[in-house]
């Protein structure tokens, strides 16, 4: 299948979700999440009309969007960071996925500041608490959204997870609707609105999709199995 042809599936099971909820497509950004991906495969996709992609290093993302400087991609990054790494990221991502510890709220705030800028940013929340993974225990996001809000070139703009895996996507909804109660929570408690949920990726996002996502991250089904 091409990549063309690839992004139709996708976009229409994200269509799919959506008309069984009663949600508007438009509402829902499709990330390829591109790790491992080389530039050429990346402009292919880009030809057949997908602008935002997630790149999970920062040495690796570097380079790409250096080799793809002259494409108009909304750069995003999906993977866990590290504070000396963050240079590398103001003024070339829109958004990053992964706030999730107060020193690295700082390190993005001195960036941004230095530059001139306000980076968006998520918090990713350790819904599954899952050691592995990144990702602020539930309990501690009110405090770290707290924290985060108060400065001046970081905007917290939503949330974002990434569950236990399971076979079964089904198994997959409660930790889905529980990222969203947690943003409803803090929408609530602070009047402020948190408008995305990064959440779904290749074999869950459908579920994702019916219980709020607005940015799916998907990799397997664009450009195949990787190690």
């Amino acid at each position: 299948m091409d990549a063309c042809k690839k992004i139709e599936s996708v976009m229409a099971d994200i269509e799919d979700a959506c008309r069984r909820v009663g949600r508007d497509p438009s509402e829902v950004t499709l990330l390829g999440a591109s790790k491992t991906v080389p530039p050429e495969v990346i402009k292919e996709f880009y030809r057949c009309g997908l602008r935002c992609f997630g790149e999970n290093k920062a040495q690796e993302f570097l380079a790409k969007y250096e080799a793809l400087e002259g494409l108009e991609i909304d750069w995003h990054f999906i993977g866990r960071l590290q504070t000396n790494k963050v240079k590398y990221l103001i003024g070339r991502v829109s958004l990053i996925h992964s706030l999730d510890r107060k020193p690295l709220a700082d390190e993005i705030q001195k960036r941004a500041q230095k530059r001139g800028a306000v980076q968006d940013v998520l918090i990713e929340v350790n819904v599954g608490g899952e050691e592995s993974k990144g990702g602020v225990e539930p309990e501690r996001l009110k405090e770290l959204y707290e924290y985060a809000r108060g400065m001046e070139n970081l905007r917290v703009i939503g949330l974002m997870t990434i569950p236990p895996y399971f076979e079964n996507p089904e198994e997959v909804r409660p930790y889905f609707v529980r990222l969203r109660e947690l943003r409803d929570q803090l929408e609530e408690e602070f009047g402020e609105k948190l408008p995305h949920l990064s959440m779904g990726m290749s074999h869950d996002f459908k579920v994702a999709v019916e219980e709020g996502a607005t940015i799916v991250r998907i990799g397997t089904r664009l450009f195949g199995e990787r190690t």
